[in-house]
């Protein structure tokens, strides 16, 4: 049996969590709800249903997601920018970008976060943050990805 690479292991899953972030986002852009809305909120027991109130100090956050879904737009460009290094579009794939595995982590971690803050977006910051993960034990194993153009033979040679 052979090694298991990890890399690609990561790779297939941040490109699932991308396309699952894709979706999350255009279906937030939709329906805009800020996930911790239930941490920390009072309720207004005028009408007939007690509904619940969000805390003010989250006015600013609830701006950016509800009001104007900021969020959702900038995790849908990172998405389909995780989609374009890991399922490298042809001026992508042989830059560092595509072959830099602490790169594809700290981008897969700001994924995560954006992903973290919309109700929608919550599977694809479990899944970008066990990516991240996958090529965080990458680097540590030392495990490199080769440049497409390098592994081609050469003219004369076998």
């Amino acid at each position: 049996m052979g090694r298991f690479i990890w890399h690609e292991w990561s790779r297939y899953v941040a490109i699932s969590a991308s396309v699952y972030l894709v979706w999350a986002a255009i279906w937030g852009i939709f329906y805009r709800k800020f996930f911790w809305d239930f941490i920390d909120h009072g309720y207004d027991t005028s009408g007939p249903v007690p509904l619940p109130i969000p805390n003010p100090r989250y006015k600013a956050i609830i701006s950016i997601i509800v009001t104007i879904p900021l969020i959702q737009i900038l995790a849908l460009i990172m998405a389909l920018g995780t989609l374009a290094v890991e399922y490298p579009i042809p001026p992508l794939k042989s830059s560092m970008f595509h072959r830099n595995f602490t790169f594809k982590c700290i981008w897969l971690v700001f994924q995560a976060v954006l992903a973290a803050l919309f109700y929608q977006g919550t599977n694809a910051f479990i899944w970008s943050t066990i990516a991240a993960f996958g090529y965080l034990r990458a680097e540590m194993r030392g495990e490199i990805m080769e440049d497409p153009n390098k592994a081609r033979g050469g003219r004369g040679r076998a």
